[in-house]
């Protein structure tokens, strides 16, 4: 060999592969995909930090019991905003009182006495505004101090009191959906998988309840307004808007239960068929136990969906403020006659509706991060439903 000649003895592989031109834009796809999905989520998550941190204080507090027990117990109201003159004395009984200081953890006071009466005096010690509901501010505190002149005084709609009202109208508004459209939806995929021959109409039927799904919420409250508001005169109430959300949700309960009775094997069927069993016996018996979980699963979804819908509930059940519960007030109608107060509804009224304030913010919130946790725990719901009914049941 001669001097000053070296030899590469590296193995070569032929089989790596080699850069070129179409490997760098896959690189780049790849890279853009990432960016993209990452840039949702963490949009997502900083949406929930935001709800999070500025509606947790409003449901919660420092002190026992922990929880602002007024905010999910009270109904919505009016709050009054007012400003007593400097050093003047005010008088409230003691569970009055205790209420007052709840609402206004922000002011501090000074001179507490309480007399032979029970009722305890007590002073401002800044100037600070302070805020309560209108119906304490009424019955209350002027009837506890007659004569009471504040300096200035103001409210804001809606902001007072707390969310029992909307949270009772949304529990009662999806259990109505849900039941009828359950019972509908089944009885429809049941009809379309183990009895109908096929052909151009059951597919046409087929292909309308999945175009049905992409249907905009609102075209759904006007249907909901002509059928059963105008249609059927049930006005506005608590069936109207129930049955305007189990239409909506029917094409999900629909597919969901089709797909889970295509699911299990026919050998279930011909096995009981070939015991003697009829048709009907065989379904209920050996079909639907084992499509249970996928119907129960989009049962719970379709909650989750109806009960953030804002548009059809608004044309046919919802309004904006009621002083009593359902039960509380039955009227000539009966109880599924009435109109309720709703979650996603009472969020709509104090954020667009009215003037914003700082005084309506922590409504806003608060209101906010409880429907969230709802759903939240509607979802929870139904990813343990899935996993639990499925795992014991195995073929």
């Amino acid at each position: 060999m001669p001097d000053g000649i070296l030899l590469n003895l590296t193995p070569m592989n032929r089989f790596k592969a080699r850069p070129s031109t179409l490997s760098s834009v896959e690189k780049l796809v790849k890279i853009i995909l990432w960016c993209a999905t990452y840039f949702v989520i963490a949009c997502a998550l900083g949406i929930f930090a935001d709800i999070f941190v500025k509606g947790a204080p409003v449901v919660f507090q420092k002190t026992p019991p922990f929880i602002n027990v007024p905010f999910l117990t009270e109904l919505p109201e009016t709050l009054v905003i007012f400003e007593p003159g400097p050093g003047e004395t005010l008088k409230l009984n003691e569970k009055a009182f205790d209420r007052f200081r709840s609402r206004n953890v922000q002011v501090a006071f000074t001179s507490e006495k309480v007399d032979a009466n029970g009722m305890v005096s007590f002073t401002v010690e800044e100037r600070k505004a302070l805020q309560i509901g209108q119906s304490f501010y009424r019955d209350e505190f002027l009837a506890s101090n007659p004569g009471f002149k504040p300096i200035s005084e103001s409210s804001a709609s809606y902001s007072g009191g707390g969310i029992l009202g909307p949270i009772v109208g949304t529990v009662l508004l999806t259990t109505i959906a849900v039941v009828v459209a359950l019972f509908i939806g089944v009885a429809a995929a049941v009809f379309l998988n183990e009895y109908s021959s096929g052909g151009p109409f059951i597919d046409t039927i087929r292909l309308a309840i999945l175009n049905l799904a992409g249907v905009p919420s609102i075209v759904f409250g006007l249907f909901g307004l002509g059928l059963f508001c105008l249609a059927l005169g049930w006005g506005t109430s608590m069936l109207s808007g129930g049955f305007t959300l189990a239409v909506m949700i029917l094409p999900v309960i629909i597919t969901a239960s089709e797909e889970s009775l295509k699911a299990i094997p026919k050998g279930f069927r011909e096995a009981s068929l070939a015991l003697g069993a009829t048709k009907w016996q065989t379904i209920r018996k050996a079909v639907l136990p084992y499509a249970m979980p996928g119907i129960l699963t989009a049962s719970v979804l379709g909650v989750t969906r109806v009960a953030g819908e804002t548009a059809p509930i608004m044309f046919t059940a919802a309004v904006a403020a009621k002083d009593k519960l359902p039960w509380e007030n039955l009227g000539d109608g009966g109880f599924f006659s009435q109109s309720v107060q709703s979650l996603p509804y009472h969020i709509f009224t104090v954020s667009a509706r009215i003037p914003q304030t700082e005084y309506t913010r922590p409504m806003q919130y608060g209101s906010v991060f409880v429907f969230m946790v709802m759903v939240m725990c509607l979802s929870g719901l139904s990813v343990w439903m899935r996993t639990h009914y499925r795992g014991k049941l195995k073929w």
